[in-house]
């Protein structure tokens, strides 16, 4: 769907399901942004005696990838009002006689195909969604490409919902290569935007959001979290990792997201920014920034949400969106934790301050990944 197409539905949020290293549910990663409380903590899933660094943000207890994507995807689809089947026999699907489509983002790891499938067949017996409609592997916006679908698929009158789920646990193979690479801090926090920023520190996720025709939303009198204005994609293939240095990249995919929604970059009001800690990504991202929003940006509210949470990878993006959602609906917005001092390059509106009350009416969430991919979603308050 191009961002000069007219859309058939607006696609509004309706269920949201989070698990991360605050607990599940959405108050309390809202409130720990919100204030700023970073969830890291030295890892004692495995042994990271041997790693350069030895914390990351990781839910309580065992846990496995398959059952928190199925506890979030109930809890998605519960706040929404779907109902839940009775038995095996029950038919599946919902009163318009649409099968609801399921998207799912995972790590590429061994993993994957058996959480899918797990996934699929927990979804299936207790929502009526037939299987996973399509599994997206795209490291680091995965789940914006996955929303993004969901969006346009809804837009365009396809489909009256559309199920997005997520999930990323920390394991010793990942963190184990993301130490080595030299990807993660050196000093255990992680500080986007900040002088001496080392890199960036994983975390736990697992989200699911139903993203849902406003107007199928209404007949069915469930509630709305939040609109879904806009969304743009970018691929800009400047390096196997490094980001090109002017943003090129991420300004085309958040230009993209304004355009398609009809908002021009000064009714932007918060941006929640990939920003991982790292020296060339922040940079680069802060100069996406300007390059969008120009001279709004000395007055535009900018935080990194992963500088409390962590980076979940294929997760993140989702995870950011629930962080932007919760912003949106309790007016607190995300610190941007762990800063050492001003980086003169960077030159942005950092909410370093929490809490900070504000209430804008639109707010951006961004995300890139290795090899150029960007992805940029617009969300509404209601």
């Amino acid at each position: 769907m191009s961002a000069d197409a007219q859309p058939a539905a607006r696609p509004v949020i309706t269920g949201l399901g989070v698990l991360s290293a605050f607990g599940s549910g959405l108050g309390p990663l809202t409130a720990a942004a919100g204030h700023g409380k970073a969830g890291f903590s030295t890892v004692a899933r495995f042994d990271v005696s041997r790693r350069t660094t030895r914390r990351a943000a990781l839910v309580a207890g065992p846990v496995r990838l398959a059952d928190a994507l199925l506890g979030v995807i109930g809890d998605a689809c519960r706040q929404a009002g779907l109902p839940e089947r009775a038995g095996p026999d029950e038919a599946a699907g919902p009163a318009e006689g649409q099968p609801t489509p399921l998207l799912l983002a995972l790590h590429s790891d061994l993993g994957t195909r058996e959480a899918a499938a797990t996934v699929a067949a927990g979804a299936a017996g207790a929502w009526g969604v037939p299987g996973v409609t399509r599994v997206y592997t795209g490291a680091c916006v995965a789940a914006g490409t996955a929303v993004a679908d969901a969006a346009a698929m809804v837009a365009s009158g396809r489909h009256p919902r559309v199920l997005v789920a997520a999930g990323h646990l920390v394991e010793p193979g990942v963190f184990a290569a993301f130490d080595a690479g030299r990807a993660l801090a050196r000093d255990g926090e992680l500080r986007p935007f900040s002088t001496g920023r080392t890199g960036t520190l994983l975390g736990d996720a697992a989200v699911a959001v139903l993203v849902e025709a406003e107007a199928a939303a209404g007949l069915r009198g469930a509630p709305v979290l939040a609109r879904l204005a806009g969304w743009g994609r970018s691929g800009d293939a400047y390096h196997v990792c490094r980001p090109v240095p002017d943003g090129e990249g991420m300004a085309r995919a958040a230009e993209s997201a304004l355009a398609r929604a009809g908002v021009a970059p000064t009714e932007v009001g918060y941006v929640n920014a990939n920003g991982t800690g790292s020296p060339l990504a922040d940079r680069a991202e802060a100069s996406a920034l300007r390059r969008v929003f120009g001279a709004h940006t000395d007055r535009l509210p900018v935080s990194s949400s992963k500088s409390v949470h962590g980076h979940a990878l294929e997760a993140s993006a989702l995870l950011e969106l629930a962080v932007t959602v919760g912003a949106l609906q309790s007016g607190l917005l995300p610190v941007n934790a762990g800063l050492l001092g001003r980086d003169e390059e960077i030159g942005l509106d950092l909410v370093l301050d929490g809490p900070r009350e504000a209430r804008p009416h639109y707010a951006l969430s961004l995300n890139s990944a290795f090899g150029g991919a960007n992805t940029a979603l617009l969300v509404a308050a209601r």
